[in-house]
């Protein structure tokens, strides 16, 4: 004994005492935490037999393991539930662990609780964040669509479930009637974290397929869960000697929801009310968020719910989006996502063992089991669909990406594991029912719907194409005030007329935090943004454009709440459904009256080139520097330049600035950029486009003495940049396309110093960040038109 008191087991461990009969009061057990390291000179034990080094390691193989997989694994469009499901089958009995005392060294059975301890953690906070985004009002906006859908898609599989569990208990043994009747209550959930999380991985969430599957998905969720309840209350209250234990749940459950209700609310808005207006909620409040969700759980458990229903309803709770919502989202959501949860379908996955099946018979019960109420999951959400028009594709993905299984459903198999009610073969099997759902359900539903698809036209969709006298067709899009200034002055010099009205379509950008349900909202039905005092603001800003020109313009203004990277699907979907011509970008480089560059974000950037590979009609990046000031007095015309040296763009470039110069406030100085020697690269059909267009613009000179046109010709590149250097002084907005041949001599050597490729070389020398000259630029692309 006087040995194992001197050994770093005791030095660095823990000591329980514990009641027993080897001593009159206790006896002694030492846990082993830390190594003594270095300084362990017996050397007695290896660092696997200390707690605290094992468990690191263990971690440590773990995110190796599965981060590896999904790197490989995502080349093939798999989700990341795969790799993490992967990486415990390897590490458990059925890969790794058939190799001798490799579990019993890395995975002692007794350093399970660790892992698992972890893992939970983990899922609770996944469930209450997943609440937390959730907004409880969407199930009430919803239209007739997604409720019809919702409530046959949650309504038909528990029905017959009913029935199937009566039959099934005719021909099943009689021990295996929970197993059997636990499988079908789990099946005909829904469960609205994996759906939302599927619709991400997939990057269709702001989609019209994804804002329906999220819409369908919460009522699905929201009845299925309330109906299963309801049942397993029912059938245990059958029982005389349970129904007291019934009653009893019944009324604590409801306890625990007014708790939730009357006291997690409160403390919500006492959070909201002590944070200042546009900052984020202190760490203190996030502390004592997290203190809250761990009791709830506490209650939850004792209630004799599943430890997940709490986390959840606290969740909903709490308002969604800033300050407190989105605070905490963005604190807890790499750590809980990325580390944490993927630890507990790891774990369940280290507890599948395919090598020892005995009972095939009942493991062909399971299978047929889970594919007949997936059939029936299937059946109830796409004959519905296809009833309220949707797609026969659209719809037979909407079924898939609703019936797909992930980690809740993992947690309620591990839940029944744990209370014995699965066997180990039972979880074993199940949990690799849902490995085979989620990697088939993401390659079918890629193979189905292709989002792009959505915005393709076949009609000309640009400004060439729009006649002079006729509507023109604009969406607008602004991250900050700055925006709509500058895109207000671009509006004011398109002059509109009786004959040639100007519709815009304003759509603010916000990125969505604290929220898993992106918004449209439509300002002129009265909605109203959360962030309502920058987005006042701005559209305040262009309701008084529109007032100066009465009868002129009209004006329709959007909110957007989205994830960036999902942004360019509302801006795409907007233009589509309004059938616009153009669509005017905000550059993601702003300067200060000093002309010193004060933001230049990665993130906007990626926004306005997906909206470029996806934009159903023309494109403009409008990069504003209406800010710096300006060392001469400024001039009651508004001078443009357009420099042009052929080729779809910028032809579609001249026709917006034709158009800017019918307004007798405008001066329009086109300069044509021809090359010294005879250039054949340019195709002959583009040739006789360029001509026509330049021809129509010097007719139009001739009657208007606002309109210069000029050729200058140039040997390379270098000649090309002096002269844009020069334009640079002269006017207050150059126009220019973005696509050019790359062959052209004009712009000979340009390429090769280009830094963003999305403005094209002479945009790209426009929009330098060394640049502090007083001028705007227009960079415009045509629309590009998919091939049938």
């Amino acid at each position: 004994m006087d040995d194992e008191e001197s050994s770093p087991a005791v030095l660095f461990g823990l000591r329980q005492e514990l009641p027993g009969n080897l001593t009159d009061d206790f006896c002694e057990i030492h846990i082993p935490l830390h190594s003594a390291g270095a300084w362990d000179i017996d050397g007695a034990r290896s660092f696997l037999h200390y707690i605290l080094p094992r468990l690191q390691l263990q971690l440590a193989v773990i995110f190796l393991l599965t981060q590896s997989l999904h790197l490989l694994l995502r080349r093939f469009h798999m989700p990341r539930i795969l790799s993490e499901l992967l990486a415990g089958i390897i590490l458990g009995p059925t890969v790794l662990g058939q190799i001798p005392n490799f579990q019993k060294a890395l995975f002692p059975q007794e350093g399970d609780i660790y892992i698992n301890l972890l893992g939970k953690i983990g899922f609770i906070f996944f469930i209450f964040l997943s609440g937390v985004k959730m907004d409880p009002k969407t199930v009430m906006r919803t239209g007739v669509k997604a409720w019809t859908i919702g409530v046959v898609a949650s309504a038909f599989p528990v029905s017959i479930g009913l029935g199937f569990s009566q039959i099934a208990e005719r021909v099943i043994h009689r021990y295996r009637w929970p197993t059997c009747r636990n499988i079908v209550g789990i099946q005909n959930l829904y469960a609205f974290p994996v759906i939302a999380s599927m619709l991400v991985d997939l990057k269709i969430m702001n989609s019209e397929l994804g804002r329906l599957a999220l819409a369908s998905g919460l009522i699905s969720d929201f009845f299925s869960g309330l109906a299963i309840s309801s049942i397993a209350l029912y059938i245990i209250g059958k029982y005389s000697f349970a129904k007291a234990v019934t009653a009893q749940a019944f009324i604590l459950t409801i306890g625990l929801v007014l708790l939730i209700i009357f006291i997690g609310r409160p403390i919500s808005l006492w959070i909201i009310q002590k944070t200042p207006e546009g900052k984020p909620v202190t760490r203190v409040y996030i502390i004592l968020m997290s203190l809250v969700v761990l009791v709830v759980v506490v209650l939850t458990d004792n209630v004799g719910l599943h430890y997940q229903y709490g986390p959840f309803l606290l969740g909903l709770v709490v308002p969604d989006g800033p300050p407190l919502g989105s605070t905490l989202v963005d604190r807890l959501e790499t750590l809980i996502s990325g580390l944490f949860t993927p630890l507990l379908i790891t774990y369940c996955g280290m507890k599948v063992n395919l090598v020892e099946i005995y009972d095939l018979n009942f493991m062909m019960w399971i299978w047929c089991i889970v594919c007949l109420f997936l059939g029936l999951k299937l059946l109830a959400i796409f004959c519905p669909a296809v009833m309220c028009k949707v797609p026969v594709k659209d719809a037979a993905a909407l079924a898939i990406i609703m019936s797909t299984q992930g980690v809740v459903q993992m947690s309620f198999y591990y839940t029944n594991f744990v209370n014995q009610t699965f066997d180990g073969e039972t979880f074993s099997i199940l949990n690799t029912m849902v490995l085979i759902q989620a990697a088939a359900s993401h390659l079918v539903v890629k193979l189905l719907y292709d989002d792009s698809r959505m915005y393709t036209g076949y009609q000309k969709r640009d400004i060439q194409h729009t006649p002079l006298n006729s509507e023109l067709r604009v969406v607008s899009c602004a991250h900050r005030i700055d925006d709509v200034l500058a895109v207000r002055k671009v509006f004011e010099a398109s002059f509109p007329t009786k004959e040639s009205p100007l519709s815009v379509y304003a759509l603010h950008l916000v990125e969505l935090v604290g929220r898993a349900t992106p918004l449209l909202i439509d300002h002129q039905l009265g909605q109203k943004s959360s962030n309502v005092t920058r987005t006042q603001k701005m559209i305040e800003v262009l309701y008084a454009y529109e007032q100066q020109y009465l009868g002129l313009v009209s004006m329709q203004q959007f909110t957007s709440m989205s994830l960036t990277k999902f942004m360019h699907c509302d801006i795409c979907t907007l233009a589509f459904d309004k059938s616009a011509s153009l669509i005017i970008l905000p550059f993601h480089r702003k300067w200060n009256h000093q002309g010193k560059l004060m933001l230049d974000s990665s993130v906007l950037r990626v926004i306005n080139i997906n909206v470029l590979e996806n934009a159903p009609c023309s494109v403009s990046i409008l990069v504003d520097r209406h800010k710096i000031r300006r060392m001469s007095p400024l001039s009651s015309v508004y001078n443009v330049g357009l420099a042009f040296f052929g080729g779809t763009d910028d032809r579609e470039a001249l026709a917006y600035a034709r158009r800017m110069a019918n307004s007798p406030g405008v001066h329009l100085s086109v300069v044509r950029f021809v090359p010294w020697d005879s250039y054949a690269g340019v195709s002959q059909w583009d040739a006789v486009l360029d001509a026509e267009i330049l021809k129509e613009t010097r007719m139009q000179g001739a009657h208007q003495d606002n309109i210069v046109y000029k050729e200058e010709r140039v040997k390379d590149g270098a000649e090309t940049a002096l002269l844009i250097r020069a334009m640079e002084e002269s006017f207050e907005l150059i126009i220019v396309g973005r696509r050019h041949c790359d062959d052209m001599p004009q712009l000979l050597g340009l390429s090769e110093w280009t830094d963003l490729p999305e403005l094209g070389p002479v945009g790209d020398m426009l929009a330098a960040s060394e640049l502090n000259k007083p001028v705007s630029v227009l960079v415009v692309q045509n629309q590009i038109v998919k091939k049938k």
